[in-house]
């Protein structure tokens, strides 16, 4: 007998899925402002950091009413994007994947940040200087470089997706089958009184975050090759 039912299974799989898709979709940006933040100097930088660090201290249902005003039909954003493209987004799978990217997209930057903060600027000087553009000397010396922190970096937010609630809950809400992650199960098994299902995704909550944190600090402190 299976340990977990098909609607467990489908949850699961449904958080699993998000998650990475969000992970994905914030690489690229968190990349670029990570470099930014660490090897340039502007006005307003200290406001961006600011800004930046503000999903890890406000509420996250706070975060979520603030999604919810921007995507919403009536929100700037969410009038935009139905009126051009009748695509929606809150209280579908994409509010899961948005509330999940901005929820986890300080984490990955940080850890970004301190990788390309560690590498040799002289090392980057020399691949210039050898005829190297700014593209392949950052594809080339910069990124490998930095690869371990970048990684761990990846693994944490990918683990913060996964315990995503607040957010998540009021921008995409708790609809079965098409926004429930293990997060909002887990919640309304206690609501109902389903201790035992929710037991059973709370040690699956576990198991992913251990596994994430263990090789995160592994990745981070260079223990594997």
């Amino acid at each position: 007998m299976s340990f977990f039912g098909l609607n467990e299974w489908n949850i699961i799989l449904f958080t699993l899925a998000v998650c990475a898709l969000s992970t994905l979709c914030i690489l690229p940006f968190g990349l670029a402002l990570a470099w930014i933040l660490a090897r340039k100097r502007w006005r307003g930088k200290v406001l961006v950091e600011t800004l930046l660090t503000l999903p890890l201290v406000i509420p996250p249902v706070a975060t979520g009413l603030i999604l919810l005003k921007l995507f919403g039909r009536r929100g700037p954003v969410g009038a935009f994007l139905f009126q051009n493209f009748h695509l929606d987004i809150v209280f579908t799978w994409r509010a899961v994947v948005i509330a999940a990217a901005v929820m986890s997209f300080p984490l990955l930057v940080r850890a970004a940040r301190v990788g390309f903060e560690s590498v040799d600027v002289q090392l980057e000087e020399i691949a210039l200087t050898l005829g190297a553009g700014p593209f392949r000397t950052f594809f080339s010396v910069t990124l490998p470089l930095a690869a371990r922190a970048i990684s761990a970096g990846i693994i944490l937010a990918f683990a913060r997706a996964i315990g995503e609630f607040g957010a998540t809950i009021l921008v995409a809400g708790n609809i079965p089958g098409r926004t429930t992650t293990i997060s909002l199960k887990i919640y309304e098994a206690v609501i109902l009184g389903q201790d035992l299902i929710a037991w059973r995704l709370v040690i699956i909550c576990l198991v992913i975050s251990f596994a994430a944190i263990w090789l995160s600090e592994r990745w981070s402190r260079g223990a594997i090759g």
